[in-house]
């Protein structure tokens, strides 16, 4: 155990990325656990609303991500200030990766059916960062020989065909088959000879004109999904809480309401915030809770 420690991690000077990679798992099933313990009303945790504005906790996700980005980068590789500067870094990728569905639809769409894109994009991020740290580099680069690697014209073109297979993969709609690619050249040629899926920009220029590999397509699709979509919509549950239906309405209604960071998402009054005046189904005109988290 001892020696492989030694030739895995501390020789290739992994640690700070085994420790950010630690940090960053952990920081995100604190979050988790917390944000669910205040959406069930448990516990003495309560969301941050200094002057009645909720702020979200990709807000010093964010400050953590600059700190330890920046300590990084001026740290020597085996210096405590490094491994400190790693740790820093995951924490704070934990809470901004959390929170990446607010960012990508600048909407609170936390507990709705698009917050399912935050517990996607961390599992996806754990998967790469552990791929790389078991000793996978991106593109194939670690698959050439000792000879290959001292021809740069052959690791110029095993990395640019690498990244083009995982490209084209990306092409046809597999973003999931697409990062994987990066670091397993052999996925990214799977994803790239096979059918692309429906509706991705491939499908769209090349199966217009060809109903029979649109047919294809879709069938295999719709088999995949079947297969496949209730155990990940399971294990995203398991880890990160099951979406509130009305949460997907509620969220599609404030949509373009205002910046996010006021009442309900952290703009001015609008559809979906505390802000909203009375209407049907709100007797009083009393305001919505933002989503808890």
């Amino acid at each position: 155990m001892g020696h492989w420690w030694y030739r895995n991690i501390l020789e290739p000077g992994k640690l700070p990325l085994l420790l950010a990679l630690l940090s960053f798992v952990l920081s995100f099933l604190i979050t988790r656990v917390i944000t669910r313990l205040i959406r069930a009303g448990r516990g003495p945790f309560k969301n941050v609303t200094p002057g009645g504005m909720h702020v979200h906790h990709v807000v010093p996700g964010v400050i953590l991500v600059v700190i330890g980005g920046f300590g990084a980068v001026g740290s020597s590789n085996h210096s405590f200030g490094a491994l400190l500067s790693a740790v820093i870094f995951g924490l704070g990728a934990g809470l901004v990766l959390d929170e990446f569905a607010l960012i990508l639809h600048l909407d609170d769409v936390y507990w709705s059916e698009q917050g399912r894109k935050s517990v996607e994009i961390v599992v996806l991020t754990a998967a790469v960062v552990a791929l790389v740290l078991g000793g996978f580099l991106p593109f194939g680069v670690n698959e050439l020989t000792h000879d290959e690697r001292q021809s740069r014209g052959l690791v110029v073109m095993n990395t640019a065909t690498n990244f083009f297979l995982a490209l084209l993969a990306l092409w046809k709609g597999k973003a999931r088959t697409a990062v994987f690619g990066t670091v397993i050249p052999f996925v990214a040629l799977i994803g790239a000879v096979r059918l692309a899926r429906p509706g991705s920009p491939y499908a769209k220029k090349f199966y217009a004109n060809r109903p029979r590999a649109r047919a294809k397509a879709g069938l295999r699709a719709f088999h995949h999904d079947r297969r496949w979509a209730a155990p990940r919509r399971k294990f995203e549950n398991f880890i990160g809480g099951t979406p509130d239906p009305m949460r997907a309405v509620r969220a599609g209604e404030g949509s373009g309401a205002g910046p996010v960071g006021g009442p309900g998402m952290g703009g001015g009054p609008g559809p979906g915030g505390p802000g909203e005046a009375a209407g049907p189904g709100k007797p009083g005109g009393r305001a919505e809770p933002p989503a808890p988290h």
